[in-house]
């Protein structure tokens, strides 16, 4: 029996032939708003959607411009973001997912800005992460980490409410020195989205990969919201080192190893009878 891991979404696989093959689809959604610009140009807005990655949200503020490809990742590496010290110029973490304005004059440089400039309003001081551990603090470097944790938190729970508890498992893991074994970082690494984890994913040869690393990611997975971010400052008290979604709304947390292989077992029940169905 191999060692429990922690999985996307809390799945903890007990052997290395437990699979999971459920997809997720990356959508890059443009929405039209009615009216236009002061110039007489279609205004639209772009809704960035919490937990896309930098590379999501590029493709669509491309789409949203009509740009070619890959003309607003390189804006990102000219644009002089106003990006923590610890980020080193890469604006993972900071494309705050929220509703953007664009018309005619506007720039993946001057939206990406915008984006930036967004996320530290409301990470900071007075915004919707205010009185965090890292606010008080007034630490770039503290917020960052808060940001990384939120980014995993927001790909890791299956719904909001279970988000505070995600990030107790977090900080749990990290406190005892566990490794976080995340498939959500592994999946970061790889540059797909998916629920199914092998056992040669766990040995890719990355810093994202929190099954061969102790500690955090060296950045954030992606772009967390509000909630996140707040279960990520300030998770509820709890001694929970395990989860698993046994059925969906029916996420359970837990200490204790011998209790949390009884819901994996339960949770492979489960889909083996909504298989067969």
């Amino acid at each position: 029996m191999s060692r429990p891991r922690l999985t996307r979404r809390g799945r903890i696989a007990l052997t290395m032939s437990a699979v999971l093959t459920v997809a997720a689809a990356v959508l890059v959604p443009v929405l039209t708003l009615t009216g236009g610009d002061d110039d007489g140009g279609r205004r639209t807005a772009l809704v960035v959607p919490e937990g896309h990655r930098a590379r999501q949200v590029y493709a669509a503020v491309d789409e949203a411009l009509r740009l070619p490809g890959g003309t607003t990742a390189k804006a990102a590496l000219m644009a002089e973001l106003p990006l923590p010290k610890a980020a080193r110029g890469n604006p993972e973490g900071y494309l705050f997912p929220a509703t953007y304005p664009i018309g005619s004059d506007t720039t993946p440089a001057g939206l990406l800005r915008y984006m930036v400039a967004t996320a530290h309003q409301r990470f900071g001081p007075g915004g919707g992460a205010a009185g965090s551990r890292s606010s008080r603090d007034g630490t770039e470097a503290a917020t960052y980490r808060t940001v990384t944790i939120a980014s995993i938190v927001q790909a890791e729970a299956a719904t909001p409410a279970d988000m505070g508890k995600v990030a107790r498992v977090v900080h749990n893991r990290l406190a005892l020195g566990m490794p976080l074994q995340m498939d959500s970082t592994i999946n970061y690494a790889l540059g797909r989205s998916t629920l199914d984890t092998s056992h040669r994913d766990t040995k890719t040869d990355s810093p994202f990969n929190t099954y061969g690393h102790k500690g955090l990611p060296p950045t954030p997975i992606g772009n967390p919201g509000e909630e996140a971010m707040r279960a990520a400052a300030r998770p509820p008290r709890g001694d929970w080192l395990y989860f698993v979604t046994v059925k969906p709304g029916d996420t359970r947390f837990t200490h204790r190893y011998a209790e949390q292989r009884r819901n994996v077992e339960e949770f492979n029940r489960n889909r083996a009878g909504a298989t067969a169905g």
